[in-house]
């Protein structure tokens, strides 16, 4: 759908993609139109966001059951995705505002960086894309404004042209050195040794260039077909771009009903079909693999239990393979029923970040990360959402994402949860075994020959 942002120029805005075929998690995709309303909370600002975003969100009228009749009407699903709403960022660094007693290192990409570390977009109008009836849908608010978008959103949908795929080159890269990580892998076995933590999840930064003439949807383009994820994003604001091709879902927030999907445990993909289905059992028979997937699960159900009804919060998939390009994960489902009275924002606060790329326990693990890792993780580990005039909220985890600066830096990093047993060497490879796929889309084997080596 980059071709519809494209052709819709400045009537589009974003783009929450579901590119990979098939499954409850592929369905839906969303073009957004220009927002009407924008807020934002600096990197440096330390008033609270979330409340002054629910405000927003409060000021404006409960539409809820005449959007549920409208759909109905028009044969639209039940689990329709979006009607007009808002759009968000949340940066690492919003933990900052949950938590108040975590100081977290700023995020900047080379000596500053000016992107937002929280965003909030009303949009009146979208295309929506349903895969599974192969239709699009053009919805809006009934406002004037959104009426006119809705009218631009059409029109681009007829003119729009899928041209030949660009290829992306790289000016430089810089590739996290090896042995940096292996001692910070050993410092964080230190910890769990001394009692402090169970688990966390260590990352590094991958630093590039793009090439001169290469633009930002030619790197989203090409994250999408080497590493097709249900919840990939083209998302595009003034101060810079994340393009993302995530696998995982933070929160959904639908009828009442919170649902986390935490993705905990990993192994490569390998082309013969016998090693890979191998690969596959593995990954569901290491008991390191389970042991940490279940800590995870554990840390997850408290989350949801600060704002579930009691006794609500339940696993109802647990420890299935999804198989992705490049890797497959270990991935549970766990739900719970919200409280009338509790905000689509108030699940998103009680769960953000999500655990599996924090650690357990999870402020604890956040302490000790921003002392190793040393600089802000900005949009990696954060996420992208909406939440829609109707009620559903959903959003994802960024990782497998990219951020691009106006002047053609960019930014990647990769992590993997550390436990008492981990073997730094083993770690470090987890973590470019799940660059690989940015790297392809980055440019390959020749993105790699730019790069520092690994030592």
């Amino acid at each position: 759908m980059a071709d519809l942002l494209l052709a819709a120029g400045p009537a589009g805005s974003h783009l929450f993609e579901s590119v990979t075929a098939g499954g409850p998690l592929s369905r839906w995709s969303i073009l957004f139109a220009a927002p009407t309303e924008r807020l934002t909370k600096a990197i440096d600002d330390q008033a609270a966001f979330l409340p002054r975003w629910q405000a927003a969100i409060s000021r404006r009228p409960d539409e809820r059951g005449e959007w549920t009749r409208l759909l109905a009407e028009h044969d639209l699903p039940a689990d329709f995705p979006f009607v007009g709403g808002w759009s968000f960022f949340l940066a690492y660094e919003m933990a900052g505002e949950i938590e108040p007693t975590l100081d977290l290192p700023a995020f900047a990409l080379g000596q500053a960086s000016g992107f937002p570390q929280a965003v909030a977009e009303y949009h009146p109008a979208a295309l929506v894309r349903d895969h599974e009836r192969g239709e699009d849908v053009v919805v809006h608010d009934g406002s004037d404004e959104g009426r006119r978008l809705a009218r631009r959103l059409l029109l681009a949908r007829e003119s729009a042209t899928t041209g030949e795929p660009r290829s992306v080159e790289l000016e430089t890269l810089d590739a996290p050195m090896g042995a940096p990580h292996r001692e910070r892998v050993q410092r964080v076995r230190d910890y769990l040794f001394a009692g402090d933590i169970f688990q966390a999840n260590l990352s590094h930064a991958w630093d590039f260039r793009l090439a001169d003439d290469v633009p930002s949807s030619a790197v989203y383009q090409s994250l999408c077909r080497r590493n097709p994820a249900p919840f990939a994003a083209w998302y595009r604001q003034p101060e810079g771009e994340i393009l993302s091709s995530s696998p995982e879902r933070l929160l959904r927030v639908a009828d009442g009903r919170a649902e986390t999907r935490p993705i905990a445990g990993t192994r490569r993909r390998d082309v013969d079909p016998e090693r890979d289905r191998d690969l596959v059992e593995q990954l569901r028979g290491h008991p390191k693999e389970r042991a940490e997937h279940v800590m995870l699960i554990d840390l997850e159900r408290n989350d949801l239990g600060r704002v579930c009804e009691p006794g609500s919060v339940a696993v109802d998939e647990l420890m299935v393979v999804e198989s992705y390009a490049h890797v497959h994960h270990l991935v549970s489902n766990i739900g719970g029923q919200l409280p009338a009275t509790t905000s689509p924002l108030e699940a998103l606060a009680a769960c953000f970040p999500g655990g599996t790329i924090t650690g357990c326990p999870k402020v604890r693990c956040m302490e000790i990360l921003a002392e190793l890792e040393q600089t802000g993780r900005g949009p990696y580990t954060g996420s992208l959402g909406y939440l829609s005039n109707h009620g559903p909220l959903d959003s994802n985890i960024l990782i497998r994402s990219v951020y691009l600066s106006p002047d053609g830096r960019g930014q990647f990093r990769t992590g993997g949860g550390i436990v008492a047993d981990s073997d730094p060497a083993r770690e470090l490879d987890e973590t470019y075994q799940k660059a690989r796929g940015v790297l392809d889309a980055l440019g390959g084997e020749a993105a790699l020959a730019v790069g520092v080596p690994r030592e």
